[in-house]
């Protein structure tokens, strides 16, 4: 009889317990959510707006120095491009100097802007503004004399079967494509491509056709 008047008494506390637990005011409660689960995202969760900067002028800098002097100013999207068209890559910064920059030197940017310097080499003029790549928009053939042959190969679909001969008498080997110049090219500019052979003679920039 002692045993069923204890076992009743915890009972009764152990029912007394969850009522407890059960709020008042006739609301839910929300324990931690189950796995899988999703929460609204607060306000806070946004990303925060880019900062704003205003951009320097650049021009006439060294390519490594206005690169360090862009990322001073918070400016961290970089990049850079041959000012005379030849496609040449900016391989050892130092080396470049700054002619023009796509972002108007003095406007407030956001610091997530891509800002695109244009540069020549050190020892080179910069010209009165960037020479453009050639392009074969339309499948007809460009006008690639004075071009670089690479920028040449570039422009032309890359399944295109290409020659390059030396236009001199020395019969050079034409390796490094960004520092020869297109002299002759077949076919002739205008012509439509059709998948057909093309065909350069170039020699080095310094010298003539």
């Amino acid at each position: 009889m002692r045993t069923r008047i204890i076992s009743a008494v915890l009972l009764t506390a152990a029912v007394g317990g969850v009522v407890a637990c059960q709020p008042t005011d006739g609301s839910k409660t929300t324990g931690t959510p189950a796995p899988g689960a999703t929460t609204a995202a607060s306000k806070d969760d946004k990303p925060a707006a880019a900062a704003h900067k205003t951009v320097p002028n650049f021009v006439g800098m060294g390519l490594q120095s206005a690169q360090d002097a862009a990322q001073e100013q918070g400016f961290y999207s970089l990049k850079s491009h041959d000012s005379l068209g030849r496609d040449r890559m900016q391989i050892l910064d130092r080396d470049w100097k700054v002619c023009s920059q796509n972002v108007k030197a003095g406007t407030s940017q956001a610091t997530d802007t891509t800002i695109n310097f244009g540069a020549v080499k050190l020892a080179e003029k910069c010209p009165a503004k960037d020479e453009s790549a050639p392009s074969a928009a339309g499948g007809t053939m460009p006008a690639f004399k004075g071009k670089s042959v690479k920028a040449a190969r570039a422009a032309l679909d890359p399944s295109t079967s290409i020659t390059v001969k030396d236009a001199s008498a020395s019969d050079r080997l034409v390796l490094i494509e960004s520092n020869w110049k297109v002299c002759t090219q077949s076919p002739s500019a205008g012509t439509a491509l059709r998948g057909q052979p093309v065909a350069f003679t170039a020699v080095k920039f310094e010298e003539s056709c």
